[in-house]
């Protein structure tokens, strides 16, 4: 699947997408209040283990609430959410 389709799946559904690709977060393409909301993970490793742990932090860090309309970006340093402004 493109990335293009897979985002237009996203978008039909109305879903959140969680990625490691960080061209899905870009704010000119997909800005904040135009979508669902975007989990970016940005970790030094690749892995499952690595991206269950930014996974678990997020989780810990933001309430699944305002992650509607968000880019929410999970680091090794911490979590950033980014909204419509």
């Amino acid at each position: 699947m493109t990335d293009s389709g897979l985002w237009q799946g996203v978008e039909a559904e109305g879903r959140w997408l969680v990625t490691a690709d960080k061209e899905f977060a870009d704010f000119r393409h997909r800005p904040p209040g135009t979508h669902a909301g975007i989990i970016l993970l940005r970790s030094h490793q690749e892995g499952l283990d690595e991206y269950a742990r930014l996974v678990q932090r997020m989780l810990d860090e933001v309430n699944l609430d305002d992650v509607a309309g968000a880019v929410i970006v999970a680091t090794d340093r911490g979590v950033r959410v980014r909204r419509n402004s």
